[in-house]
């Protein structure tokens, strides 16, 4: 299952790759502006970015693409601030002032996804490649709008596409090793997540994602490796915990399971699975009580999970 922080990572990524083809592109003298290199700089936050290029757009001494870009990346901004009607609005004016310049496509197809209006999204992701038929970028948010329609063939193509024109674009592998695993390609997904390893290896969430491929393949240590790199990583984040605690109740080490589940539970406490494979171990280990008040607490956050449901029936025990 792919989580919610994977399609934000491609959205925060493209930010990234479309400010700095941005920069780049115009000319020495404007960057030396202070509001000008706050709003294209790629190190800016959000709320520096909205402020640097609403100065741009309210000193009014830009016209033509210089104009467009500040609305193009207040866009961005905006897109990034969940402000997705503002950041269309601007990402308009960006397109009625330049409407030859494939970012401010690119970058309104994100807001147009966010808001989960997909066909709007290819559309304009399909001009930013018209436009541009190099630009990685789009093809790789093309092809994850296509894998949100379910069509996983174009999704495939897009991001091998991106691949071909931009070789070190590691969530394009990211993404298309995703696709290889919705379509149970399992080798070819594990292939491009090494890949993505390999170019981005202070990612955790690829190796999530890599993990629930060997979960999938059933070489559960390889799987526990990347869990707890995820661990490493990002300790206080419960998906790392409770995805390796899944793993060792795989192995039939009820402990080590439990304990991992102790910990995915202290930091993401409505989490009703965690609870629920807590309770398995529990029962398995003989801890009647334990198990009964976790498949209990299991239903309390998600009513009528047949599992929890089932649990609590062998035990004899009233949901």
């Amino acid at each position: 299952m792919r989580l919610p922080s994977v399609v934000l990572s491609a959205g925060r990524a493209g930010l990234l790759a479309g400010l700095l083809a941005l920069a780049a592109a115009l000319p020495a003298a404007a960057q030396a502006d202070q509001s000008w290199q706050t709003c294209v700089g790629p190190a800016s936050s959000p709320e520096e970015r909205h402020a640097g290029c609403s100065a741009v757009i309210a000193a009014g001494s830009e016209g033509g693409r210089r104009l467009a870009a500040a609305f193009c990346n207040r866009g961005h901004a905006l897109t990034e601030k969940q402000d997705y009607d503002g950041a269309i609005a601007d990402l308009d004016q960006a397109i009625r002032l330049d409407p030859a310049y494939a970012c401010s496509y690119n970058n309104r197809a994100r807001a147009f996804a966010f808001k989960g209006e997909l066909d709007r999204a290819l559309a304009d992701y399909d001009e930013a490649i018209r436009l541009d038929p190099k630009f990685a970028l789009a093809y790789n948010n093309r092809g994850d709008a296509w894998r949100r329609k379910g069509d996983l063939d174009r999704a495939i193509a897009d991001f091998g596409t991106a691949i071909r024109l931009d070789a070190k674009f590691a969530l394009a592998y990211d993404n298309r090793g995703f696709a290889f695993h919705a379509r149970r390609d399992l080798a070819r997904a594990a292939a491009d997540y090494d890949r993505a390893v390999a170019l981005a290896p202070k990612d955790p969430m690829i190796y999530l994602r890599r993990g629930n491929v060997f979960r999938d393949m059933k070489k559960f240590d390889r799987a526990i490796v990347d869990y707890s790199e995820v661990i490493r990583l990002m300790p206080g984040d419960a998906r790392g915990w409770r995805n390796r605690a899944l793993i060792w109740l795989m192995k039939y080490d009820d402990d080590q399971g439990i304990a991992d589940y102790d910990q995915a539970i202290r930091l993401d406490p409505t989490d009703a699975l965690s609870y629920n494979n807590r309770g398995h171990a529990h029962l398995a280990k003989g801890h009647r009580d334990k198990a009964i008040a976790d498949f209990r607490k299991a239903l309390e956050l998600r009513p009528g999970l047949a599992d929890a449901v089932n649990g609590l029936k062998r035990l004899g025990a009233a949901p």
